[in-house]
């Protein structure tokens, strides 16, 4: 008899949780989270999950209860007897803190990953990692997915750019803006930042052509949106045309809104894998949850799922 498969959301993204399930041709199942006076988390499921294959979809962005309420959906589950759990996290907050680059601090993105796999994870499914050496901190196994294909497949076809220049906002995002530039056929350029203190990034130097050109932002996440709006006033000094981003994770904390508000980008296209704070005529979304929802069904069956490993 085949396993039967169930999924299960947290509170921290409802509305890519449904969508994932219905993208599945499923429904959410019946589970209770619930805080106590005291702040407290609580959890359980409302439905027997013995011997089922389990998938939990939780976003861990701050604050901590993302991450706690994870935890105890785990715990539960393996409590009662699933065959198998899989923690579905579209955004894996704490990645930034990957390795110890100061003196006496922690390395945030380890410690969670021993905190899933200690709460019961036997699998795990994420999008965009803000370091892909974050694979190797789980020692169980790891699928990455990546929103270039939702992003790709949107400026292809349903609004391509003429005249269009990729721009890596930064070093480390080089490698990710050379892999759109190519697959949509476009120019490649990058710029040279210094981060004098955490949330704060100034532009130094623009590496490329981009005077007369359509420009095209990309990066994995936005969280004070410092980055990406001084990339755009520096590029649109330069002689840019127009200046539209795209960006998987809208973190978007602090004057972010502002920012990207009083700023020269035109567009700011992002995904649901964090749900946004507020509207705003410049965000627009777009869903990853048909991504997800054929990453759970190949995990469930055992098929490959190398073809959705496209960076």
């Amino acid at each position: 008899m085949d396993t039967p498969l169930a999924i299960f959301a947290g509170r921290s993204n409802i509305a890519l949780s449904r969508a994932i399930a219905e993208s599945y041709g499923t429904k959410l199942g019946e589970v209770t989270i619930k805080s106590f006076s005291d702040g407290e988390l609580y959890a359980k499921y409302e439905q027997s999950i013995r011997g089922e294959d389990v998938f939990l979809i939780q976003s861990t962005p701050p604050p901590g209860d993302n991450i706690i309420e994870l935890l105890l959906l785990l715990d539960a589950a393996k409590r009662a007897s699933v065959k198998r759990v899989t923690a579905v996290i579209p955004y894996f907050g704490y990645a930034r803190q990957d390795r110890k680059d100061q003196p006496r601090v922690s390395i945030a993105a380890k410690l969670m990953a021993n905190l899933l796999v200690e709460a019961g994870a036997d699998r795990i499914l994420t999008m965009d990692l803000h370091a892909s050496q974050i694979q190797g901190f789980f020692d169980i196994p790891l699928d990455h997915l990546y929103a270039s294909r939702a992003f790709i497949d949107h400026y292809k076809k349903e609004d391509p750019i003429d005249n269009l220049v990729v721009v890596a906002p930064d070093v480390g995002s080089i490698k990710m803006a050379r892999s759109y530039s190519k697959r949509i056929g476009a120019s490649l350029a990058f710029i040279d930042k210094r981060r004098p203190k955490q949330n704060v990034a100034e532009v130094m130097n623009i590496i490329g052509e981009v005077r007369g050109k359509n420009i095209l932002i990309i990066d994995d996440l936005i969280d004070t949106a410092g980055t990406l709006t001084n990339a755009a006033v520096a590029l649109k000094k330069r002689g840019a045309l127009s200046i539209r981003a795209a960006s998987t994770h809208p973190i978007l904390s602090g004057p972010a809104y502002q920012r990207i508000e009083d700023s020269p980008i035109d567009e700011l296209l992002v995904t649901d894998t964090v749900p946004l704070r507020k509207p705003s005529e410049k965000i627009k979304v777009l869903s990853v949850a048909s991504i997800f929802a054929e990453a759970i069904e190949r995990i469930h069956t055992n098929d490959t799922i190398s073809a959705l490993f496209d960076d």
